[in-house]
Order: C-alpha cells, then sequence, then structure tokens
C-alpha cells in the first residue's frame, strides 16, 4: 500500500474513532500519535486537522450532495471517508482529483458496506462537479 494510501487509511481510523466515541478529533488524533504503534504519517495529520477546521463546510458540502440521506444517517465510516475525501478534493492541491475518489472508494470497498462504493463515488463526483471549477 502506498504512503499516501495508508495516511488516508489512518486518518479514517482517526475520524470513524472520534465519531464513534462522540471525542474530539483532534484528541483522537494526539493520542494515536503519541502512541506511535503504528505510526501516524503527516500526510493522516494533514487531512484530520483539515477535517476538523472545515468540518461546517464539508458537512453541509456532503448533505447537499447525500441524496436524501441527512449526514448522521450514513454509515459512521462512509460519513469519515467523505469527509476525508471532501477535505482532500477541496483543500489539498498537490492530489489529482481522481485520486482522491479513486482512494475513497477503494476504503469504502474495504470498510463498508456494498453499496458504500458507488455512494462515496456519486456524492464525491456531485461535489467535485459542484465546486471544483473546471
Amino acid at each position: 500500500m502506498a504512503a499516501r494510501s495508508k495516511a488516508r487509511k489512518r486518518a479514517v481510523d482517526v475520524l470513524y474513532e472520534a465519531d464513534l466515541r462522540s471525542s474530539d478529533p483532534l484528541q483522537v488524533l494526539r493520542d494515536r500519535v503519541g502512541d506511535d504503534s503504528p505510526p501516524v504519517p503527516d500526510h493522516a495529520v494533514r487531512l484530520v486537522e483539515g477535517v476538523v477546521e472545515q468540518q461546517a463546510r464539508i458537512d453541509e458540502l456532503i448533505e447537499r450532495h447525500a441524496q436524501g440521506w441527512s449526514l448522521d444517517r450514513l454509515p459512521d465510516v462512509d460519513r469519515a471517508i467523505l469527509r476525508m475525501a471532501t477535505y482532500e478534493l477541496l483543500w489539498v492541491d498537490d492530489v489529482p482529483d481522481a485520486v482522491v475518489i479513486d482512494e475513497a472508494v477503494t476504503l469504502a470497498k474495504a470498510l463498508s458496506t456494498d453499496d458504500s462504493p458507488a455512494y462515496v463515488n456519486g456524492v464525491l463526483g456531485g461535489i467535485v462537479k459542484a465546486e471544483i471549477p473546471t
């Protein structure tokens, strides 16, 4: 698994854990960095910190493009994947959009339900079309 793929997985793990525990994602991140087992890559730190910083806007975009689903009705892991990927799509300029979406779909395949990959792809595709000028 490539370094950035591992970082994305680790970021999703932190966001998911924080969501399940109703904890502050930054505190969970600090705890995981302190544990250092497994290590938390810099890109994962960047993603988690960015999601927290932009969470209101990210959640608004996901809600708008979730086609009849409220954010709290989404499976927890899908919500974490969508938050991480939305942040990376809109605020991380050194990764192509297609790579971000592909990585998010891959995470959904590995971590969530059979329907999640297509759903994650659709939501992120809608965000890209609406928010990223071509």
